[in-house]
């Protein structure tokens, strides 16, 4: 079987093409692995708590501030 370092070592030597496109298939890979662990805690009811947090807001009508002052505020780099 081979290690990581052997594969580390292995990906110094690919073309830019084959870099780019192992790149992609990687964060592919990464996506699919997430979104099954998200679906899956989905599942299992440990994402309710976010649910009835999100309705609670809706109900009490602040939900769109709660957006905005947690997802829209400036970054520290000026942004």
């Amino acid at each position: 079987m081979t290690t990581v370092k052997e594969i580390q070592a292995a990906i110094q030597f690919l073309s830019p093409d084959d870099f780019t496109y192992l790149r992609k298939w990687m964060m592919e890979l990464d996506w699919e692995q997430w979104n099954q662990e998200i679906e899956a805690d989905s599942d299992s009811g440990k994402l309710d708590f976010l649910v009835n947090e999100a309705l609670i807001e809706k109900a009490e009508n602040k939900l769109h501030e709660t957006i905005k002052k947690n997802y829209f505020r400036p970054r520290s780099n000026g942004w």
